[in-house]
């Protein structure tokens, strides 16, 4: 049998990449890591409007800007709004339970709504782990903001029980 060279490329050369250090401006925009890892934030478990705003102002921009805009919103559109930080998101209700919440990810911010299933029409995302029946949008930026439609969603969810509140 003749000598034959082989068909295999000798090893490549890693390179290592090269040390970086955070500017300061850098290290302000870092994402925490629950953004990044897609669990909930470390945010601790609060009723009220400021545990609510403290974990929006802890969110990296553009999902502070988003939750600001939503935060806003459901504020102008929801007589007797309440707020609470939950499992690391903001959640919402009016009256006698939770009807939907907000929280920040890597690349978009959460927007579900408990019942959702039952809005019309129905939101596009159907959340892993939220309920069978849980339906919302992903946010990549204040342009995806359809104001009026989340408005009309956040009135229809409130016209029903809300999660975790005993029946009307």
């Amino acid at each position: 049998m003749p000598d034959r060279k082989s068909d295999k490329p000798s090893k490549p050369t890693v390179r290592k990449p090269p040390e970086h250090t955070a500017a300061p401006d850098e290290a302000a925009t870092a994402l925490p890591e629950s953004m990044v890892t897609g669990k909930a934030s470390p945010a601790k478990a609060a009723v009220g409007n400021e545990p609510v705003f403290a974990y929006i102002a802890s969110l990296p921009q553009p999902q502070r800007g988003i939750a600001e805009r939503i935060d806003a919103l459901a504020a102008r559109t929801l007589p007797g709004l309440q707020r609470s930080v939950k499992w690391g998101l903001s959640y919402y209700g009016v009256g006698d339970g939770w009807c939907f919440c907000c929280g920040g990810f890597a690349g978009h911010v959460k927007l579900m709504f408990m019942n959702g299933a039952a809005l019309t029409p129905v939101p596009p995302v159907t959340p892993v782990a939220m309920g069978k029946s849980t339906r919302g949008v992903e946010l990549e930026s204040v342009d995806n903001i359809d104001e009026l439609q989340i408005a009309e969603w956040m009135k229809q969810v409130t016209a029903v029980p809300g999660v975790g509140g005993k029946k009307r």
